[in-house]
């Protein structure tokens, strides 16, 4: 199933299926690909939204945390989206949670999938380094356990990014945001049943991160995926998608 990306009043985005919405978010890098599996899952029984952040086209000065929570919660007022169930990943979990802190009354549900907040070891460490291909292939694997995940065309999709100027500077500039916006005092703020999922492999949001996000977190629980890294919904569609079906139909 190839995604159909929609255009409505400036937002581009990703809608299929009926019924609950089910909002994914996603990362840093984040690719309709990432999201492909459980879009096809979920569809079936879900109405599945994907905002397409505007992580490279926000003016500079709004690059951060903030900007793109605002930009969110235009997209649900422009969609009239209510009852959510909020799915994050990464950087799109942080999302995920500032907008669930704004909005309580919007979000029924919420997932968080290496998620930053509390610690993140973006990049592996580092930022993007323009122009060389052998070290946006070796960052991009780093995020995953099994470095073959890491497929070219995924490869190729973040070199093609990290050429230009512009948008590695709104890269840094988000995660910068992103390192320097703790959360730790806020999350046990989240009243809505939360549900974790962890690569217990993950080497930019480590477990021990996944288990701060549960202490904080008061009606959360923790699950985690053997053999997996930082995006769990790419390496173990099938354990991802069991584990979230599990929460959503208690």
């Amino acid at each position: 199933m190839s995604l159909i990306v929609r255009e409505k009043e400036g937002f581009k985005y990703v809608d299929e299926g009926q019924g609950q919405v089910l909002m994914l978010l996603h990362g840093l890098f984040g690719a309709l690909s990432n999201w492909e599996e459980v879009v096809n899952y979920y569809s079936k029984h879900l109405r599945v939204v994907i905002p397409m952040l505007p992580i490279y086209e926000m003016p500079i000065k709004e690059a951060g945390l903030v900007g793109l929570r605002e930009f969110t919660e235009k997209f649900v007022d422009t969609m009239s989206l209510n009852n959510m169930i909020i799915m994050g990943n990464s950087l799109g979990g942080h999302v995920g949670i500032l907008y669930t802190l704004n909005n309580p009354s919007k979000v029924a549900k919420l997932v968080l999938t290496g998620s930053s907040g509390l610690f993140e070891n973006t990049m592996g460490g580092s930022y993007p380094r323009r122009g060389s291909y052998d070290y946006i292939r070796e960052r991009v694997a780093y995020t995953f356990y099994d470095p073959n995940v890491a497929s070219k065309e995924l490869v190729d999709e973040v070199f093609e990014t990290t050429k230009s100027i512009p948008k590695c500077m709104r890269i840094v500039a988000i995660a910068k945001s992103a390192q320097r916006n703790n959360l730790a005092l806020e999350l046990p703020n989240i009243k809505v049943p939360t549900l974790l999922v962890w690569g217990l492999n993950d080497t930019i949001t480590p477990p021990m991160v996944g288990h701060e996000f549960n202490r904080l977190i008061p009606n959360s629980e923790l699950k985690f995926i053997d053999k997996c890294c930082h995006a769990p919904m790419m390496e173990h569609p099938t354990k991802f998608n069991d584990i979230v079906q599990d929460f959503l139909v208690k």
